[in-house]
């Protein structure tokens, strides 16, 4: 068995009545992550982790912010698309660890639900995705809530 490790990032700007969505789920609060798809940093993190993994670049290179065919997009089609990608060259996923950094709004109560959109999305165990949520403790662009940040590592397989 061969296995890789990939590793994923993504930041959005937050936007006064801009709605925000986080692991495909649409989350109450006064401002939102804003972007060219829906701005769903855990799942652009998710994705650009598992491109990484199997080697096949960035989330920009396959989903430019300047084609008009992902505005507006539900990320969640975009990560299934980056598994059908890796897919094509073998590969399978075995867990995906991820964290969001925020001060607002409150995560954990969603973490549940953001597993099952994505083990749906891509075909794996609720019990291979782990979540979590940390704030910035008040400081920087995440702490004055300008920003939110996610982070994703992912381990995928591939028979030898």
């Amino acid at each position: 068995m061969k296995i890789r490790v990939g590793f994923g990032f993504d930041v959005h700007e937050l936007k006064e009545g801009h709605p925000f969505v986080m692991g495909g789920v649409k989350l109450e609060h006064h401002s939102g992550a804003y972007g060219h798809s829906d701005a769903d940093v855990l799942l652009h993190a998710i994705c650009d982790a598992l491109l990484g993994a199997a080697n096949l670049r960035d989330i920009g290179y396959h989903f430019s912010n300047k084609d008009d065919r992902w505005k507006g997009i539900s990320s969640l089609l975009l990560l299934k698309e980056c598994v059908r990608l890796i897919g094509e060259k073998g590969w399978t996923i075995g867990n995906i660890d991820a964290m969001i950094c925020l001060e607002a709004p409150k995560v954990n109560p969603h973490v549940p639900e953001m597993k099952r959109h994505i083990a749906e999305a891509i075909s794996i165990s609720e019990e291979d995705i782990s979540i979590k949520a940390t704030t910035n403790e008040k400081m920087g662009f995440i702490g004055r809530e300008e920003g939110v940040v996610a982070y994703a590592v992912c381990l995928i397989e591939k028979k030898a």
